[in-house]
């Protein structure tokens, strides 16, 4: 709940006039039953028509006056409460994408999607609640005892009996019911996560006819979180029946008593209906005590599951320079007997898990300008490569050097303006396409084309009737897998980077095409050093360097000639692709 505050506190002075006017609202509020009283008890008995409408006219306009003070107040309150919900959602997007591959790992997708959607939801609710029945609750149970008090204090004790108890009983079922609503959540990370496989992956269920395995799947995942929210719901709904419970007894005992007290003379008629409706107030004001703790405890589930991810702290710093390695070479991109392992360290894991050694002593050297293919079977580390490359993840021995320096002395967006990148399975997004090539960039429009070009793309585009207007649907499924992949290579080229990585981008393409692709890369970006990682021995053949992989351990490293003669696997992967073709 601290998080929410601190939230909340960017907007006291707007929060406080909210919670001013929500003040004045109650209040008037309090005062239509005491109005009642006076109207039935002193002014009707005195016959005086004029005094009568007079009375019932302020009545009147003391009613209307409340409305209106609660629809400004409630008005506020959820402006307010926008904004806070913004607030975090901005902070969280922006941390979440300042995550380290390691603590993106050890939160996971799904659960990022729902603290981001569902948890800052819950937050929202709560700040518009605590800035409504917070003022309101404690106005209608300490007014309403106050003034039943004036009026005649017997009548008033059973108030006072029946209240503490009532929120006895509601601290008390809350309590519980925070680490319930907590496990919810946790639940629908569940639902979130097998949810986005289904609908990602459903070309692929559809093909291999497992809708109903899915559907299987997705109902276990539901019905956890399904049976985890009906049991937090069922535990804070036990308040209600037992306050519905209190208020009849409660209202029979005024009654009873209240007539008995008419009777003798000790109270008029009118008091009766005046505690009727304050005796009313008042339990709705438990009741609202009881909805206060019921939004309280998500809200203080979700503020937790976000502060989790708000306040981690970053595990890759920026080295000073005395504090890095120093190359044991001048080339523009070196790594050093580089050792790494997937899963975060033991101090930083949220869910446990073993490391899993991916690479193994990885050593290898470019020059500005060179090129170099990466080929293995799959799993065997080649995008991990990358992956350090770019800093998503530090190396656990060994260095990575550009440009004659260890990537951790890089400011992220320093390392990442020398890249122009294209990784496997990339997003093309929801817009069109000059601006999935753009990509928020200042480019101008023959860098566009000289992009477009070289990519091999401006056959297909020019084919399209708006051209680079064509808007592209979500992960740009109305294009063909060799079309994404051309766009996307396309925005790769258009920054003209100093380092260009191709992570297996042309496996869509026809051989024709990745040929025509590797001379225009060639021919007009021969300053960009190339690292492309491929599947096939002819994108990669007359790349300066290849490095083979397997199993983490790299298995060979030269020219497609030298590897020909010195490296068994890269010879059988060829004889077998080049056989194939053959």
């Amino acid at each position: 709940m601290r998080m929410i505050f601190r939230y909340m506190k960017a907007y006291a002075r707007r929060i406080a006039s909210s919670m001013t006017v929500k003040l004045l609202g109650a209040v008037t509020e309090l005062m239509i039953p005491y109005i009642l009283e006076h109207l039935i008890d002193e002014v009707v008995p005195l016959g005086q028509m004029r005094q009568v409408i007079l009375w019932g006219l302020l009545m009147v306009a003391t009613a209307l006056i409340t409305r209106q003070l609660n629809v400004w107040a409630n008005r506020m309150a959820i402006d307010n409460a926008h904004n806070v919900s913004y607030d975090i959602r901005q902070d969280l997007f922006t941390k979440t994408a300042n995550l380290s591959g390691a603590q993106f790992d050890a939160f996971g997708l799904p659960s990022l999607i729902s603290r981001m959607t569902s948890d800052s939801y819950n937050v929202q609710s709560c700040a518009q609640t605590l800035q409504t029945l917070c003022v309101r609750v404690p106005m209608m149970l300490l007014g309403g005892i106050a003034v039943t008090m004036m009026m005649d204090a017997a009548l008033s004790a059973i108030l006072c009996v029946l209240v503490p108890v009532l929120i006895v009983v509601i601290l008390g079922v809350s309590r519980y019911g925070i680490p319930l609503y907590r496990r919810v959540q946790e639940r629908l990370d569940d639902v979130v996560r097998v949810m986005r496989e289904d609908i990602s992956g459903i070309r692929v269920v559809k093909a291999l006819s497992k809708t109903e395995y899915e559907k299987r799947r997705f109902n276990r995942s539901n019905e956890a979180m399904t049976r985890a929210d009906i049991k937090a719901s069922t535990i804070m709904a036990i308040p209600g029946p037992l306050m519905q419970m209190c208020l009849n007894i409660g209202l029979t005992l005024v009654v009873w008593l209240g007539a008995a007290r008419v009777d003798s003379g000790l109270i008029k008629p009118g008091v009766i209906l005046a505690f009727l409706t304050y005796f009313n107030m008042v339990l709705q004001g438990v009741m609202g005590v009881n909805r206060i703790f019921v939004m309280v405890s998500k809200a203080s589930a979700s503020a937790n599951r976000i502060a989790q991810v708000l306040d981690i702290e970053p595990d890759q710093r920026v080295l000073a320079p005395e504090e890095a390695r120093i190359p044991s070479g001048d080339e523009f991109i070196r790594f050093e007997h580089v050792n790494f392992s997937y899963g975060p360290a033991p101090e930083q894991s949220l869910a446990g898990g073993e490391r899993e050694q991916c690479l193994y002593d990885i050593s290898f050297a470019l020059k500005r300008g060179e090129s170099l293919g990466i080929i293995g079977p799959t799993g065997c580390g080649k995008s991990t490569i990358i992956n350090l490359l770019m800093r998503f993840y530090d190396v656990e021995d060994g260095g990575v050097f550009v440009d004659g320096r260890d990537v951790r002395t890089y400011e992220k967006d320093e390392l990442h303006r020398k890249f122009g990148v294209v990784f496997q399975n990339d997003m093309v997004f929801y817009n069109t396409l000059r601006e999935n090539i753009r990509f928020g960039r200042p480019l101008d429009e023959s860098a566009l084309t000289r992009a477009v070009e070289d990519a091999v793309a401006a056959e297909y585009i020019d084919s399209l009737e708006d051209g680079l207007e064509y808007h592209a649907d979500i992960r740009g499924a109305n294009l063909s897998g060799g079309q994404r992949q051309r766009l996307l290579i396309s925005r790769a080229l258009a920054g003209d980077p100093e380092i260009l990585i191709l992570d297996d981008s042309s496996s869509a393409l026809d051989y024709k095409t990745d040929a025509a692709l590797r001379k225009a890369i060639f021919e007009h970006h021969r300053d960009s050093t190339t690292i492309m990682v491929a599947q096939r021995v002819s994108s990669i053949q007359s790349m300066t360097h290849i490095l083979v992989m397997d199993g983490g351990r790299c298995i060979g490293y030269g020219t497609h000639r030298e590897l020909l003669k010195t490296c068994p696997a890269y010879l059988e992967i060829y004889q077998t692709q080049m056989g194939a073709l053959a």
